[in-house]
């Protein structure tokens, strides 16, 4: 072998890290095989073996198969390329283990029952354009496959996606989305409510009730928002029963459960709990910033009004 440097295999074991036993697999298996053999049979291996071996291991630390070693090995593939094509694996063990990782999380903080854990996870691991193909779905069966209509193009273009790593709020909130655009009923109130919307079309009841009195209306909304008053409450009674006598002065009615339902009617035409609800769970799932002043004041008096029933 003239001045070649041979090593023993308990050599090669201190040199590189890895167990004898080790090493004797890999020779075996002939992915570094012995450079020769003594009179009485040990393995031994020359600096190439030693380098290669040292590469064996980087490589199965990162995680990479032996038959695609064997390949870098047999110069049949470049280490950039196996590198590549691994780390794209990983990119997507990680999102997958985050999502895990979100469902659990949402699971443990809102005390989710089997069922409702079965159903996040389910969701989750659809793809982002599965999930897409959703919300399309929900689109055309609400509005009609390819509409040109702005009510359309206006959810459309709100479209939610849920991000890699998404936190246990925007997994929560992906959940009601999808439960919310399998109604029919939901859809239905969509379609009315959007239509209004995406036309910034003026209620019939605010232009007959004047700017005066819709300006004072929403300021008293917004400050009982503001305070945390729940429309449902005890609380909110007295603010709801002050707007409702205004509102029948105004249209000369008594202030009654009829025209208490009758209010309600006259702005469900444009604000929808339900749907003003989807819209928080989309600024939630997109990790939007929520303007105050976007956020549809009248849902408030609608639950209010429609607390007796």
């Amino acid at each position: 072998m003239g001045g070649t440097t041979l090593y023993s295999i308990g050599e090669l074991s201190r040199r590189t890290g890895l167990s004898v036993k080790t090493i004797r697999f890999y020779s075996d298996a002939n992915v570094v095989a012995p450079t020769c053999r003594t009179p009485a049979g040990y393995r031994l291996y020359d600096l190439d073996a030693l380098l290669r071996l040292e590469l064996v291991r980087t490589l199965r630390e990162l995680g990479i198969d032996l038959p695609t070693i064997q390949q870098v090995l047999d110069r049949e593939r470049s280490v950039a390329e196996v590198a590549s094509a691994h780390a794209d694996a990983l990119d997507v063990q990680i999102r997958t283990l985050q999502l895990r990782r979100s469902v659990l999380r949402a699971a443990a903080r809102f005390g989710s029952s089997p069922k409702e854990t079965k159903l996040m996870h389910k969701l989750t691991r659809l793809s982002g354009e599965e999930r897409h193909r959703l919300i399309d779905d929900f689109i055309d069966r609400t509005f009609g496959a390819e509409s040109a209509d702005p009510s359309a193009a206006m959810v459309r273009a709100a479209t939610p996606d849920l991000p890699d790593d998404p936190s246990t709020d925007q997994v929560a909130a992906w959940v009601g989305i999808a439960e919310m655009i399998g109604d029919e009923y939901f859809r239905a109130r969509m379609r009315r409510v959007a239509g209004h919307q995406s036309h910034q079309l003026t209620l019939d009841i605010e232009t007959d009730a004047g700017d005066e009195l819709v300006g004072f209306t929403r300021q008293r909304l917004a400050e009982a928002r503001s305070a945390g008053i729940d429309p449902l409450s005890d609380e909110a009674a007295p603010v709801v029963d002050d707007l409702v006598r205004r509102f029948a002065e105004a249209f000369g009615r008594a202030p009654d459960a009829e025209f208490r339902d009758w209010m309600a009617q006259q702005f469900e035409l444009a604000h929808d709990p339900r749907v003003d609800e989807y819209w928080r769970l989309v600024w939630t799932v997109n990790d939007w910033q929520v303007i105050p002043n976007l956020i549809p004041v009248y849902t408030w008096l609608i639950q209010a009004l429609r607390r007796d029933r």
